[in-house]
């Protein structure tokens, strides 16, 4: 009697972790299948040299030498197109490698290993360095389409290594102007956007990036927003989301080098600026690119809380949204 209740609960106990194995399953296709139009993932929110920091050896960054983390990856967006089947990378940094694994599984087709465009903000190393992965020595890409203002087109034409991208056809060079909208599908368009900023190899630009039902603002380097021509408050009330730098928290962040050679709009400023948005346009900044010191990176610190407070947010690694 007992071997027989042990074989009976047995088999239920089968039973139903199938049934449940093949719920998850299901879920899994189910959540896949109903992916449609356009989604924007966040592939990365730190600025160029990462977290932890190349020589650094404040607490910041400590930690993460023994334990690094796998979310702190450099600045850049993903676009997935599920209807038209094609993806785009804004900026091309350190952590390509895994950030097109990332955008390949946000995909809710097969989607191929590279994308089927990048867009660069500027000549600032997170932000190009990465297209030396697709050259003979790592993918020998076939011109992938790569989209780049004219100074950016120039200084990549003319130095090495990038020079042997363009003319070993790994790269494919597309010129785009500033305020000219791009058609990529029928989802999708792009404008590019020029912003003030250290342009000592390139022009410095963010993105429009618009789908069928919603806009996205991206612009991960600015110098400070009073110096751009445009009103950094218009612009927000025309998009959906906005993908805003936030380098710094504040000034005293630095101790080792002259923050006022590396200007940005400090989250402060920024946060200063944006009072008197409605709480409806608030929602819409996700402050991102930032430096290894800043405490945005903690959403526990007293930085984050107030930021969060105020009504803002803080991009995080994988989040995605529909556009």
């Amino acid at each position: 009697m007992k071997n027989r209740s042990l074989v009976i609960t047995s088999l239920l106990f089968l039973f139903f972790s199938c049934v449940d194995s093949d719920k998850k399953k299901s879920s899994k296709k189910i959540t896949a299948s109903t992916q449609t139009g356009l989604s924007l993932v966040i592939l990365g929110t730190i600025q160029d040299a990462g977290s932890p920091h190349i020589a650094c050896k404040k607490e910041c960054c400590s930690v993460l030498f023994e334990n690094p983390d796998a979310a702190r990856k450099v600045v850049s967006l993903g676009v997935v197109d599920h209807e038209n089947q094609q993806t785009f990378l804004f900026d091309a940094t350190p952590d390509i490698s895994e950030q097109l694994k990332f955008l390949k599984r946000s995909a809710s087709w097969e989607a191929a290993e590279l994308p089927n465009g990048i867009f660069l903000t500027h000549a600032h190393i997170g932000h190009y360095s990465g297209l030396m992965y697709l050259g003979k020595e790592a993918t020998n890409a076939k011109a992938i389409p790569t989209y780049v203002m004219p100074k950016m087109k120039i200084f990549l034409e003319q130095n090495g290594p990038w020079s042997q991208l363009v003319s070993q056809k790994n790269i494919d060079l597309h010129p785009i102007e500033n305020g000219a909208m791009l058609s990529m599908t029928s989802n999708l368009k792009v404008v590019p956007l020029q912003v003030p900023h250290r342009d000592e190899f390139s022009e410095t630009v963010g993105f429009k990036i618009i789908g069928p039902n919603k806009t996205a603002l991206f612009i991960p380097d600015i110098d400070k927003w009073e110096k751009w021509e445009t009103n950094i408050i218009d612009v927000i009330k025309t998009v959906d989301y906005a993908f805003l730098d936030a380098s710094f928290y504040d000034g005293n962040e630095l101790n080792t080098r002259d923050i006022s050679q590396i200007p940005h709009p400090f989250v402060i400023e920024s946060i200063a600026i944006f009072k008197k948005l409605s709480q409806s346009d608030k929602q819409k900044i996700h402050f991102i690119h930032f430096n290894h010191t800043n405490r945005l990176l903690d959403l526990e610190s007293n930085q984050s809380k107030k930021v969060l407070e105020k009504g803002f947010k803080i991009a995080q690694f994988n989040h995605q949204f529909e556009l």
